[in-house]
This record gives structure tokens, sequence and C-alpha cells, in this order.
């Protein structure tokens, strides 16, 4: 009778560890963090009628060296029309690593530039073959959703090269959202071409659309100088102590010429 009792204390202490187990299993599992990212793009507008980007992947590097692809909307974007304040998504993912380095962008060949009405492929030779590596440094925080946004400068990014074509040679700036701000604006009359300058310890400058209308995004928070540049005869227009907050947009109003 004895052994029984020793037998089935032995199968129950069993089962009870086995529990245990499952048991801290489930509690690793549920207090595993996550990550949601999204990568989206944007513009500085430039003297082109059409920027096309071919866009075939993008992918997150950690602090360990382990590559993460997203999921990506491939596709041929125009960047042009992704200018003044108008953004979309390309990428998203929920990653388990809580620490991103860097962000590469891969192209494929089917990249182009529209001047004059007339098409010239772009060459992007290290785009094609490992891709745009962006440095952004960032340590997470869960619970909350990190969209970062790549602002490309068509105007810098188109090279003219002496046998008449043109290169790629990528000029992007990457913004965190939440951590900065937008200087928003609108010159008249309409169709005046500007540049717009925002100066505090650096300078963010944008060209204004055919509408009027000029959006200064990735701000970090601080004080600005804006400064609206006409076409010539005009004169620049000034204004002081544009304060930027993080996560909201500071609305200058109509600046007349």
């Amino acid at each position: 009778m004895k052994t029984i009792k020793i037998i089935l204390t032995l199968i129950f202490l069993g089962f009870l560890t086995n529990s245990c187990n499952d048991d801290n299993d489930d509690s690793n599992n549920a207090m595993k963090a996550t990550y949601p990212y999204t990568v989206s793009m944007t513009d500085a507008p430039g003297p082109y009628e059409a920027v096309l980007i071919d866009l075939k992947g993008v992918e997150i590097t950690g602090n360990n060296g382990q590559t993460v692809a997203l999921n990506v909307i491939p596709g041929i974007y125009d960047l042009l029309e992704l200018s003044n304040g108008t953004t979309t998504l390309i990428a998203t993912d929920t990653l388990e690593s809580a620490n991103v380095e860097q962000i590469r962008l891969i192209l494929g060949p089917n990249n182009s530039v529209v001047v004059n009405n007339i098409s010239y492929p772009l060459s992007t030779p290290s785009a094609e073959q490992s891709g745009l590596k962006l440095q952004v440094h960032q340590t997470l925080q869960s619970g909350i959703i990190y969209n970062v946004l790549l602002d490309f400068d068509a105007n810098q990014s188109i090279v003219a090269q002496g046998n008449g074509g043109y290169k790629l040679k990528p000029v992007i700036r990457t913004i965190e959202t939440a951590i900065s701000g937008i200087i928003k604006g609108k010159i008249s009359p309409m169709g005046t071409l500007a540049v717009v300058s925002a100066t505090s310890d650096v300078a963010y400058s944008t060209n204004v659309n055919d509408s009027g209308d000029f959006q200064l995004l990735g701000l970090p928070p601080g004080t600005y100088t804006v400064t609206v540049t006409p076409a010539s005869p005009l004169l620049p227009v000034t204004i002081s102590g544009v304060v930027v907050t993080a996560g909201q947009t500071t609305d200058i109003g109509t600046i007349t010429f």
C-alpha cells in the first residue's frame, strides 16, 4: 500500500511540475514585447515633371545585425505626387526587437525622371545591389506605433550627367513623426514661385506648390525663423519666433506678395 502511495505521489508531483512549466511558458509568451512599425514616404519638390522610383523592398537592421524584411507595398512611385505634406505608406510589420539601427530601401531598375516631357532612365547601381542604407538608431517602446517618414529631396537626388542622362543619388532624411512637428502656410497670389526655409540650429527648406501651399515636415521642437523667398523681382518675407511642438502643426497663415 505504501508503494502505491509513493507512486501516486510521484505522478502527482510530475504533473504539478509540468503544469508550472507550462504556466511559465505561457507567462513568458504573454510578456514578450512587440513593436508595431511603419515606414512612409514623402518628397521635397524639385524642378521636374515626374521622378519615378521603383520600390522593391524595405528592411530593418537591429543592433545585433539581424535583418527583418518588412511587409512592403511594392510599385513605382512618383515622388512629385508626395510633396507638401502628402505621404504614402510603403511598409509595415511588427518587430520583436526594440532596437532599430538602419532602414534599407531596396530599389529595382525601373527608375526614371521626366524633364520637358521626355522620360530619362535613372541609373541606380548602388541601390540595386545593396539598397539605400539609412541610419536611424531607434530604441522602441512597447505599446507605441512607430512611423518613420522617408523624406526624399528630389532636387538634390537627381544628378545630370555629361552625356545628357541622369543619375539617382538619393538624398533622404528620416523623420520620426512622434517627436517632430510641422510648419505649414500659403503664399498669394497663387502660382508665385518661392522657396520656404525654416532656420533654427539647422535649416530646412521646401518649395511651394502650384496652389501656393507649403509644409515643412520633421522639424525638431523649437523656435524657428521662416523665410519665404519668391522669384525676382519680389522680395523675401521673414517671420521670426515660429514655435514648433512635437506632434503638432504650426500654421503661419497666408503670406501675400
